[in-house]
């Protein structure tokens, strides 16, 4: 920002969100089709290795594209929705809310509403926050200790489920960036064809195999 010039627009750091647990089943999800794969090549007969071989080239790109994969990256101009098989661009103009019922949604005027995978919703989450929000509330706000005085500023700050959180921060940019002139144009979505390619590769070859018996 140039001093003195009060008109211009405070910049903030892109943000992107994902989820840990989904990356955390990825990799033991792939770790396990590698010890089943691998020990059906190595011991296996007939046809069998070739079986696992396909099932592999059919079964990483799906988990990939549903564990590693999604994805949300929030800037100054541009909302980028990495799903499962789509690739979504909503500039901040095209965004009308940002909501988060039994799953994340971004809803936009005339391209409709798309889900965000990598912010799932969990009511586990809301039930363990709403839990401790009340056991703060409940300790005594007006003791002098320390750590007392820490649980009283607590209670101000209503404790929130992760995606409930990520939610709110994506309204805030949206709300933010609306009219910003650099944040205009149209939704584009854009298949994930480096997953489905492969996933289809895998599932024709496997429906070879089987037919061929």
């Amino acid at each position: 920002m140039t001093p003195g010039n009060s008109t211009e627009r405070p910049q903030y750091a892109p943000r992107a969100y994902r989820s840990a647990s989904a990356i955390v089943s990825g990799v033991l999800l792939l770790a396990l089709a590698a010890w089943l794969v691998g020990d059906a090549v190595y011991r296996g007969e007939g046809r069998a290795p070739w079986l696992a071989l396909a099932g592999l080239l059919l079964g990483a790109p799906l988990v990939i594209a549903f564990t590693f994969r999604p994805a949300v990256f929030a800037g100054e101009e541009r909302l980028v929705v990495r799903n499962p098989f789509r690739t979504i661009t909503l500039p901040w103009s095209a965004v009308v809310a940002v909501r988060a019922g039994y799953s994340a949604e971004v809803l936009t005027e005339d391209a409709g509403k798309f889900q965000l995978w990598a912010i799932p919703v969990s009511l586990r989450q809301r039930k363990r926050a709403a839990r401790r929000q009340s056991r703060v509330a409940a300790e005594d706000p007006f003791s002098r200790s320390t750590a007392s005085a820490h649980s009283a500023d607590a209670v101000h700050k209503p404790v929130r489920a992760w995606s409930d959180q990520a939610v709110d921060e994506l309204r805030e940019l949206a709300e933010r960036n609306k009219e910003n002139e650099t944040a205009s144009g149209e939704v584009s979505v854009r298949w994930a064809f480096e997953v489905l390619g492969p996933a289809l590769a895998g599932a024709a070859v496997l429906a070879v195999l089987l037919l061929i018996g």
